[in-house]
C-alpha cells in the first residue's frame, strides 16, 4: 500500500505532496513502482496533529480521487469523518482505513450501506493524546480485544466479513515498548480472522531504535516490513514502494516452497480478496 499524505503536516512528507498535481503524480509513480493499492489521506494524524474541517479534508481528497478513477489499483482513503467517507465512496474509493476503528456509529452507518472494504485500526486515546503515557497489562491481548469489538460492531451492523481488514496501529498510542511487542506477537493477531495491515514506515519507533531523522529511515522500514510479512501481515502501508517491493521479492524468493506472502487484498470496486 501506497502512502500519498495530500497533507501541509504530516510527520514524514508534509507538504511535499499537498498541492493536487504533485498528489496525482506521487501516486501514479508509486502505481509505476508496484503498488497494490494506493492510500490517500487529507488530514494528518501525526501525534499532537491539528484536525482539520470537512470542507478542507473534502477539497484536498476529490480532486485527486477524480483524477485517479481509472487508476490500475484500488485506491483507499484514510479518515475518521462519516461525512468524509461518504464523499469519497460516491468519488470512487473502494476502501476506508480508519485510525479511529469505526467506533462511532456515524461511521458504521456510513459504511454499511456501501461494497468498499475497511481496515479498523486501534488507536488508544486521539492523535492529539495517544502519546500522553499509553498503559496496557499486555498490550497484545488489549489490541486484540478491542480490535475484535470493533469488527464485531461491524459485523453486527451488517458488514459482511470478507470486507475487514485489521491493523493494530503501530505509534497510535503506543510507547516502542508496546509496538515491539506488537511486531514480535503479530501472528497472535492472526486468530481474529481477518488480514492484517501493518503501517511501520519512517514512524517514530524506527527512528528510536535506529538513531535516524525520519528521512534517513527506509533501511529500518524496509527490516520492520520483512518482519510484519514473516509474521503474518497481508499489506504492508509504505512511502517507499520500489524500495519494499525489491525487499519482498528478494525475501520470497528464498522461501521456493511458499506461494507469494503479499497479494492485493482489496479489489475494485473493494472487496477484500
Amino acid at each position: 500500500m501506497g502512502i500519498v499524505n495530500i497533507t501541509p503536516d504530516s510527520f514524514s512528507d508534509g507538504g511535499r505532496f499537498h498541492e493536487t498535481g504533485a498528489a496525482i503524480r506521487q501516486a501514479e509513480r508509486l502505481i509505476e513502482e508496484g503498488a497494490d493499492l494506493i492510500d490517500l489521506g487529507a488530514e494528518s494524524t501525526r501525534p499532537g496533529a491539528t484536525p482539520v474541517s470537512l470542507d478542507v479534508e473534502v477539497s484536498r481528497l476529490l480532486p485527486v480521487l477524480a483524477a485517479l478513477r481509472d487508476a490500475t489499483v484500488p485506491i483507499s482513503v484514510d479518515t475518521m469523518k462519516p461525512d468524509v467517507m461518504a464523499r469519497v465512496l460516491d468519488a470512487g474509493a473502494s476502501m476506508l482505513n480508519d485510525v479511529a476503528g469505526f467506533a462511532s456509529a456515524a461511521s458504521r452507518e456510513v459504511v454499511t450501506t456501501s461494497n468498499c472494504a475497511l481496515c479498523a485500526m486501534h488507536m488508544q486515546g486521539t492523535p492529539q493524546t495517544m502519546q500522553d503515557k499509553p498503559r496496557y497489562d499486555d498490550v497484545v491481548a488489549e489490541v486484540a480485544r478491542e480490535l475484535r469489538a470493533r469488527t464485531d460492531a461491524l459485523i453486527a451492523d451488517g458488514v459482511a466479513h470478507d470486507r475487514l481488514l485489521i491493523d493494530p496501529g503501530f505509534g497510535f498510542g503506543k510507547t516502542l515498548e508496546h509496538s515491539l511487542a506488537l511486531l514480535r506477537r503479530l501472528d497472535e493477531l492472526g486468530s481474529l480472522g481477518f488480514p492484517i495491515l501493518v503501517g511501520v514506515s519512517r514512524k517514530g519507533m524506527i527512528g528510536t531504535i535506529t538513531g535516524r531523522p525520519v528521512d534517513e529511515r527506509l533501511a529500518g522500514s524496509l527490516a520492520a516490513a520483512l518482519v510484519a510479512i514473516e509474521r503474518g501481515a497481508r499489506i504492508v502501508r509504505v512511502h517507499d514502494v520500489a524500495a519494499t517491493v525489491d525487499a519482498i521479492k528478494v525475501w520470497v524468493s528464498t522461501r521456493s516452497s511458499r506461494g507469494p506472502v503479499i497479494a492485493s487484498a482489496v479489489s475494485k470496486p473493494g472487496r477484500v480478496a
